[in-house]
């Protein structure tokens, strides 16, 4: 039948471990509609028509889990090697870093003092609760040094009067913690396989503590060294044997308690806690893991152990100003549970579709390459300043037909391609009117030309190379005096510093200025000159001479 038992737990665990490797496929990805709640889907809709940034937030499971460890105490009595606790819990995800968990915890401890205590007449279990005349006030020290305890009728007690503290506490609780995963958000890796946790929570605590104070005749436990001379009060290890061997495990006695005070239920009190943890768990699978985990509770109670009065040498004992707490180190077994839904998110790393995204551009819309281009010139209607250029002309890059001597036709019907200046205007093929050879041979004089030089200044600002709004107004009325003096020419001055990045930035600005007047006014490119002369003139400024 044990064999049974085992092979069944066996072929469960197999089963919830291999079912989840299953899934494959993309489940759970933002493009998984199966994952997402009708309550989200509005804002699932959003995203996935680029109205939204954000995804909705998925179904994820619920986490139930068992475990089983080490429980022990903290407080005025020595606890014995830690015993058996077990706790059972369910978990919820509110995000990728927070979770709600309610956990119900048992746990039983227990302690022993190796230290002798005289001083128990406050303390009901080891003194109300001992039959009559058994019972003892505290000790006082005499004059001369010896330490004398006396019952309750006046007389003295045996000097070797003694009690060991000891207690069995039997606990359980019920705490609601919040939890924070502290490693699920990862630059660098996908996915991990632990994750590390803390958290905090509130609770009750209801237990009920006993000790061992009488034999299995009911009579309270005497010193156990009087006949043993090897064994000393200052050996631990001695005492502690003794005691084990001379003690049951009855533990009949209702330990030192706060319920008058306190609230209780049935014959066990009942506390507020407060509690604080931290672990570590990592992943069988996508629906099993294992956690190794530290519980620290604190509940404002003295008496977990029994024991709440100090040790003193005379007088009445004194209340002890600590209160104890209780500890859970567990190994644990995690379970998750939903159908159509991914992992809790804590093992989700929430940068996953960001980092995607970024890598394969799913979500990223290319605008359509709308360039219409309907005189074939290579360039956009929207950016065509000549829109109706005849076909195979070939154009600059705004789509205006080229003319490199600046005759008035255009270089695809220009039968003469340069036609000098002298030789404008032009015919209609382009070809000039050159003066017959026999008008050279007795030249005559040309009258002088009475060429204007009231050009302006053009001004630029920094390093700028750019044309500003006034400088081609100015330029077009160079333009148009040139063009009323066709045999005219200028110059265009320019005045840099030393400095070869300066030289370099003037000849750029004498450059555009040029091509301005040839592509945009019409001047033919032998009008112009150029000219940047060092230390002439402002840097900034440039001037337009008539030759």
């Amino acid at each position: 039948m044990v064999s049974k038992k085992y092979k069944f737990i066996l072929a469960i665990f197999l089963l919830l471990s291999t079912g989840t490797f299953a899934q494959v496929g993309g489940k759970g990805s933002v493009y998984d509609s199966s994952v997402i709640s009708a309550k989200k889907m509005p804002q699932q809709n959003e995203f996935w028509n680029g109205s939204y940034n954000f995804p909705a937030k998925p179904r994820n499971m619920w986490e139930i889990g068992v475990s089983a460890g080490m429980f022990s105490v903290s407080g005025d009595v020595s606890a014995r090697i830690p015993t058996l606790g077990f706790a059972a819990h369910v978990r919820k995800a509110f995000g990728y870093v927070f979770s709600l968990r309610l956990q119900y915890l048992n746990g039983t401890a227990k302690g022993l003092n190796w230290g002798a205590a005289y001083n128990f007449a406050k303390n009901p279990a080891w003194n109300d609760n001992l039959p009559a005349g058994k019972k003892y006030f505290s000790p006082q020290r005499l004059s001369n040094g010896t330490l004398q305890i006396n019952d309750r009728a006046g007389n003295t007690a045996a000097a070797g009067d003694k009690v060991f503290y000891n207690y069995k506490l039997k606990m359980q609780d019920l705490s609601l913690q919040g939890i924070i995963t502290l490693n699920n958000v990862r630059f660098h890796k996908q996915k991990t396989g632990y994750v590390i946790y803390a958290g905090g929570g509130i609770g009750a605590s209801m237990y009920k503590t006993m000790v061992n104070a009488l034999d299995e005749a009911g009579n309270p436990y005497r010193p156990l060294f009087n006949s043993q001379p090897n064994v000393t009060h200052e050996n631990r290890k001695d005492v502690l044997k003794a005691l084990k061997a001379g003690m049951d495990k009855s533990y009949e006695t209702p330990a030192d308690n706060e319920r008058a005070r306190r609230s209780d239920l049935g014959d066990n009190t009942l506390r507020p806690s407060g509690t604080v943890l931290a672990g570590i768990a990592f992943k069988l699978s996508t629906r099993v893991n294992i956690a190794l985990e530290d519980r620290f509770t604190i509940i404002k109670s003295d008496v977990l152990d029994g024991q709440r009065w100090q040790e003193q040498a005379e007088g009445d004992a004194a209340l002890t100003p600590d209160y104890d707490s209780y500890n859970y180190l567990s190994l644990g077994l995690n379970i998750n549970l939903g159908a159509k839904a991914v992992e809790p998110l804590w093992w989700v790393n929430p940068l996953d579709y960001a980092y995607d995204e970024l890598r394969n551009h799913r979500n990223v819309k290319i605008p359509k390459n709308e360039c219409s281009d309907a005189d074939g010139d290579g360039v956009c209607d929207h950016l065509d300043r000549e829109p109706n250029t005849p076909a195979g002309c070939p154009v600059d890059t705004h789509g205006v037909t080229r003319d490199t001597d600046g005759d008035g036709v255009p270089d695809c019907k220009d039968k003469q391609l340069i036609t000098p200046t002298e030789c404008q205007p032009v015919d209609a093929d382009g070809v000039g009117k050159c003066p017959e050879p026999d008008c050279c041979k007795n030249p005559v004089a040309p009258p002088t030309a009475n060429c204007p030089c009231d050009y302006p200044s053009l001004s630029f600002k920094g390093n700028s190379v750019a044309m500003s709004g006034d400088n081609k107004a100015m330029l077009a009325t160079v333009a148009s005096k040139l063009k009323a003096n066709p045999t005219c020419m200028i110059t265009i001055h320019g005045y840099p510093e030393a400095s070869k990045a300066s030289q370099a930035n003037c000849q750029k600005r004498l450059d555009a200025i040029k091509i301005y007047l040839i592509e945009k006014e019409g001047i033919s490119a032998d009008r112009i000159t150029t000219s940047c002369e060092v230390g002439g003139g402002d840097k900034n400024t440039v001037d337009v001479k008539c030759n």
